[in-house]
């Protein structure tokens, strides 16, 4: 590196100890916008790669028709999208006995989403999806058992009181034995417990291990609304069929729902990658928020920065009237003061990366996923302060770089 380039660099980071204050609250200003980029967008990358994964595990063969307009979300126009007519359980059940092409119907309904699990003194956080499903949901939604067994016929035909449990269940109720045959209370139902699911992770709603699983029938019994929409989820025999299989569910459900040849659907089929290309294309919304509030964050930390540059200027006239009567150039005080500006908006890019690195892991822990280095985010994060230093600080190095030598000199 240029000697210069070192010498003002020592000069600037002397600078910044002389004004620690001033220098200190610019830099955390510059530290919250970075760490609210840097953290939010690593955790939308987390986020991203959970739904991947999650429907990943569902298969490429995979799809479920359910209720038009669930996964509507309101237009910027603020209109709300037509409301359908649910897809009934005497519905979901007929598609499923005439549906003959090669693929496994399976069917299911939410009971709740906010169920209180317990077992004798233990009890989980209200955060345990209750769901309906027959033989075929555990195939057709990508859930594997690692003890017990599927539900039998007559479990399924009679609604018995038994129970598959996802991982958060064993680990709050029992966490040192195995939960199979034991029993667990579902609100003032107690349901014996025939099965335990192997872990999923954060499914982002869709069940995950915060989940129990009971007969479909005995959901009905237990938290029919009258408003319950089924879905039904279709395995095809193979990817490459999957397609035709999808037009022949279309076929057969319209049949179902007695809509005549020029009536639109009024449900969804809707296959795995499409839904999670739908949440994802959902969370674009944030990564701009995220950007915006760091925008604004670092144009009121640039104009702070402007303003300590500005009266370093003023506090530091007779050192510039010195610095130019033993030969400094004009463009050299400008650099002098340019890298001022740019060292106080690095190191409080550094502590904002830092701290958005943590920020971001910690959903990344939440979430069950890896720990994640954002290098694309910390690049951007380092190159907008750059910008930032290099304009905060022009004006006053062009300001010091004018100075008469002989006013300066004269300055008190």
């Amino acid at each position: 590196m240029n000697p210069l380039w070192l010498e003002n660099l020592r000069i600037a980071l002397g600078s910044v100890r002389s004004q620690s204050l001033r220098t200190f609250l610019t830099i955390m200003i510059i530290a919250i916008g970075i760490m609210a980029l840097v953290g939010i967008l690593t955790a939308i990358d987390v986020i991203k790669d959970g739904i991947t994964s999650n429907f990943t595990t569902m298969g490429a063969n995979t799809f479920n028709i359910r209720n038009r307009g669930s996964n509507v979300r309101i237009g910027r126009s603020g209109k709300r999208p037509p409301v359908y007519r649910y897809i009934s359980y005497d519905e979901a059940v007929r598609f499923k006995k005439e549906f003959t092409f090669p693929a496994k119907v399976g069917i299911s309904c939410v009971g709740s989403r906010t169920s209180t699990i317990k077992s004798g003194a233990l009890k989980t956080n209200p955060n345990i999806a209750i769901f309906g499903g027959d033989e075929n949901y555990l195939i057709t939604s990508g859930y594997e058992l690692e003890e017990g067994r599927n539900f039998s016929f007559q479990e399924l035909n009679s609604g018995s009181n038994v129970a598959l449990i996802g991982q958060e269940i064993k680990k709050n109720l029992f966490p040192n034995t195995s939960p199979i045959d034991k029993e667990i209370m579902i609100g003032a139902v107690k349901v014996k417990v025939i099965g335990l699911l192997k872990e999923k992770g954060s499914s982002f709603g869709f069940g995950g291990d915060k989940i129990a699983l009971l007969p479909l029938k005995n959901v009905r019994r237990q938290f029919s609304s009258g408003t319950n929409s089924y879905v039904i989820n279709v395995l095809a025999n193979s990817p490459e069929i999957l397609d035709a299989t999808i037009a022949e569910a279309t076929g057969l459900f319209r049949i179902v729902r007695k809509l005549k040849i020029k009536d639109e659907l009024n449900f969804d089929i809707t296959k795995s990658d499409n839904l999670s290309a739908l949440l994802i294309d959902n969370l674009s919304f944030v990564s701009v928020a995220a950007t915006l509030i760091a925008i604004i964050t670092l144009i009121g930390a640039a104009i702070g920065l402007m303003n300590i540059m500005l009266v370093s200027v003023t506090e530091r006239t007779r050192e510039i009237g010195v610095r130019k009567a033993v030969g400094a150039t004009a463009t050299k005080i400008r650099n002098q003061f340019l890298i001022e500006a740019i060292v106080i908006c690095q190191l409080g890019g550094l502590l904002g990366i830092a701290l958005g690195i943590l920020m971001g892991n910690a959903v990344s822990s939440y979430f069950n996923q890896g720990f994640i280095i954002p290098w694309l985010w910390m690049i951007l994060a380092a190159v907008l302060c750059l910008i930032v230093g290099l304009l905060s600080g022009l004006i006053p190095a062009i300001k010091a770089a004018k100075l008469d030598p002989i006013e300066a000199l004269r300055f008190e």
